[in-house]
């Protein structure tokens, strides 16, 4: 059955759910045997939520998503359905409450489906730092997914039925799933979705976006679950473009279309080249394959320049500097008594909390933990977290002046093609930390990105990054429709 479905678009699939085309109950009992089977050979999710699905459909509304699976990242509370974070923390926690997206898509008519496999609290780029598995490429079994929202990226690529995931980037989390798996990838603009219901990371750099096969499925995902919302105070108050609309501005040209899945004139579009993000730590054939895709846009009437954007060099010390000490302010809360996982009490609190702490986070989240905690302390507060703090601002201005000049920016995804997990073991940290040398500066800028698949090196996908300027995603969203 999933043959029929294979190929067509989620909108193209709310078309025909609505003049009654589809049987839904066939459809899902078709569509959870396929997650089962894909399950057991990629473990792409921690918890199937079958049964509750299944009672979301008895009274779906009808809606921007009626009746389109979607499948959430662990880390993104959901009301009824198990949520860990990847960590055995937070193994038996179910919240009371939607995250403001999940309630937003499903009042739309949209089915959460279950929860996709992570690194634990975001905490790594190839997701082998789960408390659940490791999620597998779909391509090549032997590889990664990336990470942190592997799960997110492998599901979107494997399934042959219409599925929109929402999953979340901190540092990459959503652009390097994406690049490695095939698929398209939005990190919005931060502060366009709320983060109410997140599970955080680091506040000042989480942000939830969206995954999914086709741009136009991305656009509609978005449309849904962006919007300002009183329970976060980061939310942006800007009213929420329809990143559908029949009509877009890019650059300085106004181009009217019948169908917004319509490409868009692409003669008015500046696209800036940063030279920084072509080093020698860019594997060669990536450039190239890269290259080959910004001169396809070239030809169809973009001007093309190369640009610079200086600090790039620090912003991976400044991202996990200000990442990690933010996460360890924000895990502080997992200590056994207020939140998770919980031991007899026993000697006093300090090691009551560092045994709950030692059996149930995973080498990483300690790492991370540890580490933030000494970039805050006393006597080593300005020499790391303050100076982080000023390099942020820093690659923002970088930001803002390219941004004067170009449309876009464009880039690799990431350095490399999805590595083998053999060649993941052998990674020292910072080796793990510096696979986001192309995605924690976008990141830190807290500008929107779309990782789009523009071709193939030994067989496994490489992405394009499509970077815009802030509240631009309607801009990076119709460069994406031609790639």
């Amino acid at each position: 059955m999933s043959k029929k479905y294979s190929g067509m678009s989620v909108s193209d699939f709310i078309s025909e759910s609505k003049k009654g085309n589809i049987d839904t109950l066939n459809f899902y009992g078709a569509f959870f045997s396929e997650i089962e089977k894909l399950q057991k050979k990629y473990n792409y999710f921690v918890t199937i939520s079958q049964d509750s699905a299944m009672e979301q459909l008895k009274k779906l509304p009808k809606g921007a998503l009626t009746n389109i699976p979607i499948s959430v990242k662990d880390n993104i509370c959901t009301k009824g359905i198990r949520t860990t974070a990847g960590s055995k923390i937070l193994e038996s926690y179910v919240p009371p409450f939607d995250a403001t997206c999940i309630e937003r898509a499903k009042k739309e008519g949209g089915v959460i489906i279950g929860k996709t496999v992570q690194d634990e609290f975001g905490f790594g780029t190839f997701s082998v730092n789960s408390a659940y598995g490791i999620p597998k490429n779909p391509i090549d079994i032997q590889r990664s997914c990336g990470g942190s929202s592997g799960g997110a990226g492998g599901i979107t690529a494997a399934l042959e039925f219409p599925h929109i995931a929402i999953a979340e980037s901190t540092g990459g989390s959503i652009s390097a799933p994406a690049a490695f798996c095939g698929v398209y990838g939005l990190t919005p603009t931060y502060g366009r979705v709320s983060r109410y219901g997140l599970i955080d990371y680091a506040s000042s750099l989480d942000k939830i976006g969206v995954m999914a096969k086709k741009v136009d499925d991305i656009a509609l995902g978005l449309s849904v679950i962006a919007g300002h919302d009183a329970k976060d105070s980061t939310s942006l108050a800007e009213k929420v473009d329809d990143f559908q609309m029949k009509s877009e501005k890019l650059g300085a040209s106004e181009t009217k279309r019948d169908d917004y899945s319509l490409k868009t004139d692409l003669r008015k579009i500046i696209i800036g080249v940063p030279r920084e993000f072509f080093g020698s730590e860019i594997n060669e054939d990536i450039k190239k394959v890269v290259w080959t895709q910004i001169k396809t846009l070239e030809s169809e009437g973009a001007k093309v320049e190369e640009c610079s954007l200086p600090n790039t060099e620090f912003s991976i010390p400044a991202y996990y500097i200000i990442a990690m000490a933010e996460a360890s302010t924000n895990l502080a809360k997992f200590c056994g008594i207020r939140y998770g996982a919980t031991l007899p009490l026993e000697g006093e609190f300090n090691e009551y909390f560092s045994k709950v702490r030692g059996k149930y986070l995973g080498e990483e989240a300690k790492r991370r933990i540890i580490l933030g905690t000494y970039a805050r302390m006393a006597g080593y507060r300005d020499k790391y977290y303050l100076k982080a703090m000023k390099v942020r601002q820093l690659i923002i201005n970088d930001y803002k002046q390219a941004f004067k000049k170009y449309d876009i920016l464009v880039s690799p995804t990431m350095p490399f093609i999805a590595p083998k997990f053999s060649e993941i073991e052998k990674l020292t940290p910072i080796e793990h930390y510096y696979a986001d040398i192309l995605t924690g500066s976008p990141n830190l800028a807290g500008i929107p990105m779309l990782s789009a698949p523009c071709g193939t090196s030994k067989g496994m996908p490489v992405g394009i990054h499509i970077l815009g300027n802030y509240l631009a995603e309607k801009t990076i969203l119709n460069v994406g429709r031609h790639i």
